[in-house]
């Protein structure tokens, strides 16, 4: 049992240390571009391949007014692109695209971008690069998720201790084997009802729409959770055929193993193991973590049962489950190895993104979890040295003559004596007769409940886990993908005074970052309508590389002053001169700082 909790080091690490979720690597147009004519479409390169819904993309003008699309689709049948068309007279502006897909291990991606035709232009869509997602349906799809991973623990774990340590009253374990079963068929179909909205990113009513679930079983994530309650139902029917047996056979142990590799693989099959580098060794690797994780925390259930409702329990069952958890713990010590390099991909990983940090908490709850196994260990071990078998010395017993003698076997008592009988001499059970074997399964009970608390809350951790990017995943993302966001270029408010006359200067520079710049500058009046000045200037330095200052040469473009080739070479913090001439010879400078970013 000691070694047993180190499978929850990466306890459902199969199930959510993969490198997935799909990381945007490029977009056409890309991000802030400046197009001189329309695009006829819009196209989304991807890590790997996603899944499309019927709203993936949402495109908006600069008037903030949503753009008619076709339906999204993959470029050239390419599954790790999406794609939409645009119509042919698309306008000129600022463009704002909002995106959301499915990726290959289940989860939700989205962001968003901006492109403009023709010139920049000022937009106001209040969308954000953040995931767009309905707070109560993802936490009541990530709760379904968590019991769902419980429920399968306990079925699996329990059935497992019944068919392999052999209690001697199986019939204690039927209520959680049955509860494990029901819990699991609810949590299944919950998060077959959830999947949609979950999908979507919206709210509960979507859920109850009439193409939600049809639209659902056409997704991996449906088809293998319809399998689990085919298997469910299987699973129903294997364990009524079985009910009452306290023996099983070869052909009832195969069937129960090949029943509980199928549900195993109806979480490898939709999630993290299914998507990334070395599918195949991944998948595999999930079943037996996923497996090897159900023996250990559902065997120590039903351990803990066993000791509650059988106080008499001898050792032999408890010294089983130990040589069982060592074996799981072996399986899940190399699997867990593994998917921790799969998901972290560097040691930078563990400290620079939230799933190494989110796994860092899930090992000090682990290094917890030892020490109460440890603790567990003890109590069993002792619980076993007190049953050993010892031999009873021989015993002799005068006759009332004082002459006759006999040896035989007897059971000691709390002093080691015993009764002879008139036959030969055998072997008895040693009682210490201090009730000790009382005591150590006392205290073997009180270390096992402490142990299970404790996995749960490592389970609680892993479900947070299972739903956070991947550090290799991230790594890929800030390598690869295109800066995103919105709005994508930068704008400062200048605010000047000339005389008893005043205003203010909305300046955009798009995007605001190392390189080529548009630069639009919008005058308010003290009204705050818009105002028209003889002249306006702008000029650029950075102080800290002597840089500057460099002239924008912004030109009247007949509303608002402009240019698309102010260069930035650095990124750093500029000081950003407004010079703002009202008449012939009234005219006031003001700084601003504004930071550029590569």
């Amino acid at each position: 049992m000691l070694l047993g909790s180190l499978l929850v080091l990466l306890l459902l690490g199969t199930a959510g240390t993969a490198s997935a979720h799909a990381a945007l690597e490029s977009t056409d147009p890309a991000d802030g571009s400046v197009l001189k004519s329309a695009p006829r479409s819009l196209t989304l390169t991807f890590s790997e391949s996603v899944a499309l819904l019927d709203d993936s993309f949402r495109v908006y003008d600069p008037d903030n007014r949503r753009v008619r699309t076709s339906s999204a689709h993959h470029a050239k049948d390419a599954g790790d692109t999406a794609s939409v068309t645009l119509p042919a007279k698309l306008g000129t502006g600022t463009f704002t695209v909002a995106w959301r897909v499915v990726s290959a291990d289940s989860h939700p991606v989205s962001g968003a971008f901006t492109f403009s035709v023709g010139k920049p232009s000022a937009t106001t869509t209040p969308i954000s690069t953040a995931p767009n997602e309905d707070p109560l349906t993802g936490s009541l799809y990530d709760i379904a998720r968590y019991f769902a991973y419980i429920a399968a623990a306990l079925l699996i774990g329990t059935a497992a201790f019944v068919t392999l340590c052999r209690p001697p009253d199986p019939s204690v374990l039927n209520k959680p084997i049955l509860t494990g079963w029901w819990t699991l068929l609810a949590a299944t179909l919950a998060l077959l009802l959830l999947r949609a909205p979950y999908e979507a990113g919206t709210g509960l009513a979507t859920a109850f729409e009439p193409a939600a679930i049809p639209r659902t079983l056409t997704t991996r994530p449906g088809l293998a959770l319809a399998a689990r309650l085919l298997l469910l139902a299987a699973t129903a029917f294997f364990l009524l055929r079985l009910r009452g047996r306290e023996r099983f056979g070869r052909v009832a142990l195969g069937t129960g193993a090949a029943l509980a590799v199928g549900l195993a693989l109806t979480w490898a099959s939709a999630e993290h193991a299914s998507a990334g580098i070395q599918v195949p060794v991944a998948m595999t690797s999930a079943v037996l973590h996923l497996l090897a994780m159900a023996v250990w925390l559902g065997g120590l259930t039903a351990l803990l049962t066993v000791l509650y409702r059988a106080p008499n329990l001898d050792a032999a069952p408890v010294a089983r489950f130990s040589r069982l958890a060592f074996a799981a713990v072996t399986v899940l010590v190399a699997t867990g190895v593994y998917q921790s390099w799969r998901g972290l991909g560097s040691w930078n990983a563990l400290t620079g993104t939230s799933y190494g940090r989110i796994l860092l908490v899930k090992l000090g709850a682990v290094a917890l979890l030892l020490a109460v196994a440890g603790w567990s260990r003890r109590w069993t071990a002792r619980m076993v040295e007190a049953e050993v078998p010892v031999h009873v010395p021989e015993l002799v017993r005068a006759g009332a003559d004082g002459a006759t003698t006999s040896t035989g076997t007897g059971t000691g008592t709390g002093t080691g004596t015993g009764t002879g009988t008139d036959t030969g001499t055998g072997e008895g059970v040693a009682d210490p007769g201090d009730g000790s074997p009382d005591r150590y399964r006392r205290g073997l009970r009180r270390s096992v409940l402490c142990e299970v608390a404790v996995g749960v809350a490592v389970l609680v951790i892993t479900t947070v886990l299972t739903t956070t990017l991947p550090g290799r995943a991230a790594a890929d993302a800030q390598q690869t993908a295109t800066p995103a966001g919105i709005p994508a270029a930068s704008v400062t408010t200048v605010p000047f005074r000339v005389g008893d006359a005043g205003g203010k200067v909305q300046i955009t520079l798009d995007p605001g970052r190392v390189g080529q710049n548009s630069v639009e500058a919008v005058v308010y009046g003290p009204d705050g309508g818009f105002a028209t000045v003889p002249e306006l200037r702008l000029s650029f330095t950075l102080a800290a590389q002597k840089i500057g200052p460099l002239d924008a040469n912004v030109k009247d473009e007949g509303g608002y002053w402009g240019t698309n080739s102010l260069n930035l070479p650095i990124a750093g913090t500029w000081t950003m001169k407004v010079t703002v001439r009202t008449t012939d010879v009234d005219q006031v400078s003001v700084s601003r700082e504004v930071r550029i970013v590569r």
